[in-house]
């Protein structure tokens, strides 16, 4: 690592100045009574090096926006003048240096010439920071993503403490880098790996920023002072580039790249649903070899997106998501919890939550079940945890517990049994008398309405539904799912739980299917009616994939469990008829064969290593079999907040897309239906009940 540790350190502590010595903060004092700055403070040390130190008011974390940018400038011009020894930008906030550009202000904008226009503006700013004729130095801890990578790229040297994370998440917005990160990047470490991190949006953590040169010291906290002086006096030596940032921005070697990076990319993100990665990719083919031009044409291209479709929607996505992490202010901690069910959702319940920090006990009556769940669960652990030391601690947070010892200790007992109304009722019962009077007493059941376990329980008040999807480490989903005598704090506390392993709730009432099992079985049963027309299993999946959805319904259902969908089916069945009166009795036959997806390597397909073997579908685009499928989907989210089995719009929108992965590009089925017009879908459901039957009537909610 590039830093001398012969110099000696002083410290500036993250977010208190208040370190420096009485002359340094009266300068500082004297220069904000100057001015109204209020996104960063300027302090001079007694090196005469200036930090910049940002911290927007009111906000969690800093992002970039036209005013933190002003500001910017106004303190790059008296630095102009003033010609300190160097320049430091550092983030005053302990979480991280910059989360990226504010998108709050690109939200519902349509004039492309206006964001081109201030982003403009933007480069001009960044560019002033890029010729300040002193070392410029980037300070980085935490997070360091979008704009606020963009920015540090502007500096002249980074340096990276060792808990950093770098990245451009921007594509999952629908964009690329508009901050001149595009330009910059692909011409500071190779280039493969540059387009990688924008294309994919991945972070790099801090000792892999620095291997692939993106940073210039690493180091930790105690030595920052030390490398920003030995930056300052040039005793960091500059990153030499590699031989590969030549190679590959030579025209005819992008050119050969790029279709190569085309052709990747339109297989995962095609440009017609995900026009951002290709854009990028025109970009740089096109200008990877002038800085100038590529950053010209940048602010052109991300204007362009940032206005159209998708983007907005992604953007609308963004906003949902960080609606459902804002909890009621009622609910308690939960530091123990107690799973009871050894099979795979339980161990996998007991897994997610044990790497998320709680202390977790797993029980069931079967040794051989609490065996095979350990063994799932070191797997898990193996495959999510970041460090030994992760891996460790996890570990010891999750204890086997066949005697129910746990109970007692809980602050709330999750209940992940197969899903049998009178066993889900014997284990209740006989867990209550055990509880603390405090806990919480949950159950994971995906369909059974809660009115229906109550009656077993002497305080029913404290049942609530925490609805898991499966696979528990991928799903970001959880419905928290109340009755109509749960107590408030109880449901307030399931959703502080949820946010607290990192997981997204949403409140619904309970209701058979709840919600997006609700909305999700007619997508899949219709599958099975095709199935029964002859269609394909292959040229379904391909009609929903080409709609948007990350996978088919068929191969959905081999991945979620063949008998999980026949109970949850059979549960909507009894309790709702139509459109479930079709499920075909061929399919209970395939479940009591044994054939019940992936999990057992064969299903609607076989599965080798886990992947389904596919036939080719050479079938063309078939937009009415995407309505088929689609349509009733639709239609049951409009039936959801008739009944207000969810709250909202927006909520049924946030629940599909984690918890079933509807297509993130259309913004949810609810925006997707208000895009497509509600009198429009109402027709198309309309026609499709007059060729199809009764299982297509429209809900009334679509008269709206």
């Amino acid at each position: 690592m590039t830093i001398l540790t012969a110099i000696q350190v002083d410290r500036l502590e993250l977010g208190s100045p208040g370190t420096l010595t009485a002359s340094d903060q009266a300068t500082s004092d004297q220069q904000a009574s100057d001015r109204p700055i209020s996104a960063w403070r300027r302090v001079r040390d007694h090196h005469g090096i200036d930090w910049l130190l940002l911290d927007q008011p009111d906000a969690k974390v800093n992002s970039v926006n036209d005013t933190m940018l002003e500001e910017l400038d106004k303190l790059l011009a008296e630095i102009e003048q003033d010609r300190p020894k160097g320049v430091v930008l550092r983030s005053a906030k302990k979480n991280g240096f910059i989360a990226g550009a504010d998108i709050q202000q690109f939200r519902g904008t349509s004039a492309a010439k206006d964001v081109a226009a201030r982003l403009t503006r933007a480069h001009e700013i960044t560019d002033r920071l890029v010729a300040l004729p002193v070392p410029t130095i980037a300070v980085i801890h935490g997070f360091c993503l979008g704009g606020g990578l963009e920015l540090a790229l502007a500096c002249r040297y980074r340096i990276a403490v060792s808990t950093a994370s770098v990245g451009f998440p921007e594509v999952q917005l629908g964009l690329h880098p508009g901050l001149g990160g595009t330009a910059r990047l692909t011409r500071l470490i190779d280039p493969i790996d540059a387009m990688s991190m924008m294309l994919t949006g991945k972070r790099k953590f801090a000792r892999a920023a620095y291997a692939a040169g993106l940073v210039d010291v690493l180091t930790e906290e105690r030595h920052v002072a030390a490398a920003v002086q030995a930056a300052v006096k040039g005793r960091v030596s500059s990153r030499r580039r590699h031989w590969r940032v030549r190679l590959f921005n030579l025209a005819p070697v992008r050119w050969i790249v790029a279709a190569r990076m085309r052709k990747a990319t339109q297989h995962r993100a095609p440009v017609e649903h995900y026009p951002a990665p290709t854009a990028l990719i025109d970009l740089w083919q096109a200008h990877g070899g002038n800085e100038t031009a590529m950053k010209c044409h940048e602010i052109t291209s991300f204007a362009q997106l940032v206005t159209g479709a998708t983007a907005q929607n992604l953007i609308r996505v963004f906003f949902l998501r960080e609606r459902m992490k804002d909890v009621p202010a009622e609910g308690h901690k939960v530091e123990h919890i107690h799973v009871i069910g050894g099979g795979a959702m339980g161990a996998d319940i007991a897994t997610w939550c044990a790497l998320r920090g709680l202390h977790v006990t797993l029980a069931d009556n079967n040794p051989k079940a609490l065996a095979k769940a350990m063994q799932r669960a070191a797997k898990e652990i193996d495959q999510q945890a970041h460090s030994s030391i992760e891996r460790r601690d996890a570990r010891d947070r999750l204890m086997l517990d066949s005697q129910g010892v746990g109970i007692g200790r809980a602050d709330l007992v999750i209940e992940a049994v197969p899903e049998n109304l009178d066993l889900k009722r014997k284990v209740l019962s006989g867990i209550e008398p055990k509880l603390r009077e405090s806990a919480i007493l949950a159950t994971n059941t995906s369909s059974i309405r809660l009115e229906d376990i109550r009656p077993a329980l002497k305080h029913p008040d404290r049942l609530v539904g925490i609805h898991f999807f499966n696979p528990v480490a991928k799903m970001q989903l959880i419905e928290i799912v109340s009755h109509d005598t749960t107590a408030q704090d109880v449901s307030a506390t399931a959703q502080h739980f949820a946010t607290a392993i990192d997981r997204l709730p949403v409140a619904v009432k309970s209701a058979p299917g709840f919600l997006v099992n609700r909305a999700l079985m007619p997508y899949l049963l219709e599958a099975l009616v095709l199935l029964d027309e002859k269609v394909a299993a292959e040229t379904i999946d391909a009609a929903a994939e080409r709609f948007g959805m990350p996978m088919g319904p068929i191969e959905l259902a081999d991945e979620v469990g063949l008998d999980i969908c026949l109970d949850v089916a059979q549960v909507l069945k009894q309790n709702l008829q139509q459109p479930f009166a079709n499920l075909p009795r061929w399919f209970e036959d395939k479940v009591k064969k044994g054939e019940l997806g992936k999990k057992t390597d064969q299903g609607f397909y076989r599965y080798v290593d886990g992947k389904a073997q596919k036939k080719a579908s050479h079938s063309a685009p078939n937009p009415a079999l995407a309505d088929r499928l689609i349509l009733p989907m639709l239609n049951a989210c409009a039936a959801c907040l008739r009944e207000k089995v969810a709250a909202s719009e927006d909520d049924v929108d946030g629940a599909l897309i984690f918890g079933a992965g509807f297509a993130p590009f259309l913004g949810g089925p609810m925006q997707y239906a208000r895009q497509r017009g509600f009198a429009e879908v109402k027709a198309a459901l309309a026609e499709l009940q007059r060729k199809l039957g009764d299982r297509f009537t429209p809900d009334a909610y679509w008269d709206q």
